[in-house]
């Protein structure tokens, strides 16, 4: 579940539960409402805690190298950075 569909049960669920007046033979609108609102509200906070990064994995590589041709020295830095992906 993600944040706008997490939302949007939060929404209905409160339409549900505090707009609608018509009653409806053998349910409870309110109770549903009531339902969908907790089930929005589990949703999201699931959602924030399962989404956020788990860790920033970084790497930095340093090379020095002498062409064997030329003699020239070519040193190189690299930087990797997953954002905590593949964890």
């Amino acid at each position: 579940m993600k944040i706008g569909s997490a939302l949007a049960l939060i929404v209905l669920g409160a339409i549900l539960a505090f707009a609608v007046a018509d009653p409806v033979a053998g349910i409870d609108l309110a109770l549903i409402g009531y339902i969908l609102i907790a089930a929005g509200v589990i949703g999201l906070i699931a959602t924030i805690v399962l989404d956020r990064p788990r860790s920033l994995n970084r790497v930095s590589e340093s090379r020095t190298v002498a062409d064997p041709n030329t003699g020239e020295t070519i040193h190189r830095n690299e930087i990797r950075d997953n954002g905590g992906v593949g964890l």
